[in-house]
């Protein structure tokens, strides 16, 4: 036997050597079973602990209790816990935890008063684990007894400590009590704030940014999920997109390259950012400047283009997600291109997405369903609307049967979105006020007022109020009947100030009648509660040049140029041999521009000899005239 002095004999040391490879490899297992969430290598890893006789190594087991949680299986993470015959604090808490990752609340605090009755050895990481808990599932009163456990404990001025009650606070609505927690903290990390603002967010931007000024003046700089939690802000329209600006050059000045090519939702958010104030072309800047990006990346630059109405730039940059960048569209990607389908891309573009979802087996996604049923109702295809609505959405929610009822109400059909309404509170589904403004739109497109008023009478039963929007569906509904006088009675008593679409509302029906003096009237109000609108003062000047009354066309044109307003062109589009082609009035930027008019020119005398409405000839020499 082979022995060194002062030493044990070296066979004594090889069981504790393999003893610990065993382990180590086990946990490297354990390791990949987590990160795969796969159950079965889980299980065979289980197994083998039981053949080699590991069942009471703690620091093995608490690994396989945690991997039993993130495979959804917390019964048998029980199982193992239970096994062991002396647990420590680490068992403990990941069974906890494992607990509350599966949602299950109730089980999370029992186990909890159980390790505090019986055992007593709760650490920070103990105490932070159930306030997360109490924050996720709203129990701000037993978090408010936990808070004053871990001050007796000792635990209260612990800054891990402190950021999950502050947590638990903000979840449960408890805003002030989160601020005094955060106030006694007498140190406080960067997690701290950043749970403060996104805690605070909520609550308006004045709250917000009142926590960055402070932040910054106490010297802390920002991270990645701070920046991540402020940049959604600057993008809502509420007079801070200056703010979202100076974030990216503090992002560009701080290793923005290090930012943007390995935190790709920072990426997004500032994408995302400038889409939602409109600076599309800065978005485009920022997507472009990531030299890695995924699908996210691209599904954030579709979006964008689409809220700001470049439905074409949508579309192609779709197809250079996959043909240039590789990148395979998601549910999200699909759902986000749909609108600009609808718009300029007609009805192949849009079955082109719903056959990729059909062969991706996405078709069955509810939201994806509800954006295809839209998109095939604009595109004038109801049928295929009413098929995805019936057999591919199968977990119908109320975006589904307003959009099949808007659909139905879009295409003049009142009989069928009044039947699918009905239909849909039979079968529990509450409407909410877009439902109820499809169902009007619908009724008022069909003349059916009675209906109509019917279903306005008993929103009510459903805990809905008026709108704005529900009530221009009923002065449009009364307008279209032919009862002017009683949709101006109704504008009389609405139980909301009427707005721009209340007053356009009488206009359109005053229009289709021929009610001068109505229309006179209603054109008076909008400008008054519109007055930054070309459009109303266009209209109204049409108005008075149909009557021949030219010192108020002056009046009305004077007004437009002292108040600096200028209506934009009209704008059309066509697609030709899958190419897209847009026309405003008078435009000469096409290349086949010259061929165009002179084709017009030729079709004038055709047009007058089958003796068509002189208005297509006007408009037809308008067109030649400004050209």
């Amino acid at each position: 036997m082979i022995t060194f002095a002062g030493t044990k004999p070296l066979t004594k040391l090889i069981p504790t050597i393999s003893h610990y490879y065993t382990s180590a490899t086990f946990l490297h297992h354990l390791h990949h079973s987590i990160s795969t969430k796969s159950l079965l290598q889980t299980q065979q890893s289980h197994a083998r602990v039981c053949h080699l006789g590991l069942t009471q190594h703690s620091v093995t087991l608490t690994k396989l209790i945690s991997a039993y949680a993130v495979c959804k299986n917390p019964r048998a993470a029980k199982l193992v816990f239970d096994s062991v015959r002396v647990k420590n604090v680490f068992l403990w808490n990941t069974l906890i935890n494992g607990y509350a990752k599966n949602g299950l609340c109730s089980e999370s605090l029992k186990l909890f008063r159980e390790m505090w009755r019986n055992e007593g050895g709760i650490d920070g990481f103990t105490i932070s684990i159930i306030a997360k808990v109490c924050g996720d599932f709203r129990e701000g009163l037993v978090g408010e007894l936990v808070f004053g456990l871990s001050v007796r404990a000792g635990f209260g001025l612990d800054v891990v400590v402190g950021n999950a009650f502050m947590f638990m606070y903000c979840e449960c609505g408890r805003f002030w009590d989160a601020y005094k927690v955060f106030d006694e903290m007498p140190e406080r990390s960067v997690s701290s704030w950043n749970v403060m603002i996104g805690g605070f967010s909520g609550l308006g931007g004045d709250w917000v940014w009142g926590f960055v000024r402070r932040m910054v003046g106490e010297g802390f700089g920002f991270d990645g999920f701070t920046l991540s939690s402020l940049i959604p802000l600057c993008g809502r329209g509420n007079g801070v997109c200056e703010y979202g600006r100076e974030l990216h050059c503090y992002i560009v000045k701080n290793d923005g390259e290090f930012f943007l090519e390995s935190d790709f939702y920072l990426g997004c958010c500032l994408i995302d950012m400038y889409g939602k104030s409109g600076r599309v072309n800065v978005g485009r800047n920022v997507f472009e400047g990531m030299k890695v990006r995924n699908v996210f990346a691209w599904t954030a630059m579709i979006s964008g283009y689409v809220q700001n109405g470049e439905f074409d730039e949508a579309m192609f940059l779709f197809g250079e997600m996959q043909s240039r960048g590789g990148i395979e569209p998601n549910k999200v990607s699909l759902i986000s291109v749909l609108p600009a389908c609808s718009s300029v891309g007609g009805l192949l573009g849009g079955r082109q997405v719903h056959g990729f979802a059909v062969r991706k087996e996405l078709n069955y996604e509810v939201s994806l369903c509800n954006a295809l049923i839209d998109m095939y109702s604009k595109c004038g295809s109801l049928n295929y609307a009413r098929r995805v609505f019936d057999f591919h959405c199968i977990s119908k929610d109320a975006i589904s049967w307003s959009s099949m009822i808007s659909g139905y109400g879009l295409h003049g059909k009142g009989r069928d979105a009044l039947l699918l309404y009905h239909k849909m509170l039979q079968s529990g589904i509450k409407p909410d006020f877009i439902t109820v403004v499809g169902v009007l739109s619908a009724c008022g497109r069909s003349e059916m007022v009675e209906e109509g008023l019917n279903i306005y009478n008993s929103i009510d039963d459903y805990g809905l109020k008026p709108t704005l929007e529900i009530c221009a569906c009923i002065v449009d509904m009364l307008g279209r009947s032919g009862q002017l006088d009683k949709a101006l009675d109704f504008i009389k008593k609405m139980p909301l100030e009427p707005g721009p679409s209340i007053w356009g509302s009488l206009v359109n029906a005053s229009i289709l009648h021929g009610n001068s003096d109505m229309l006179d009237l209603a054109y008076k109000f909008l400008i008054q509660v519109e007055p930054a609108n070309p459009s109303n003062y266009v209209s109204l000047s049409n108005l008075y040049a149909l009557s021949r009354d030219w010192d108020a066309v002056a009046e009305v044109r004077a007004k437009m140029k002292e108040r600096g307003l200028k209506k934009l062109p009209g704008c059309s589009w066509i697609s030709i041999n899958n190419e897209m082609h847009s026309f405003y009035v008078a435009d000469k930027a096409h290349p086949c521009s010259e061929v165009i008019y002179e084709m017009l020119q030729e079709l004038i005398p055709v047009m007058k000899g089958v003796g068509s409405s002189t208005i297509f000839e006007d408009l037809a020499s308008s067109y030649l005239g400004q050209a």
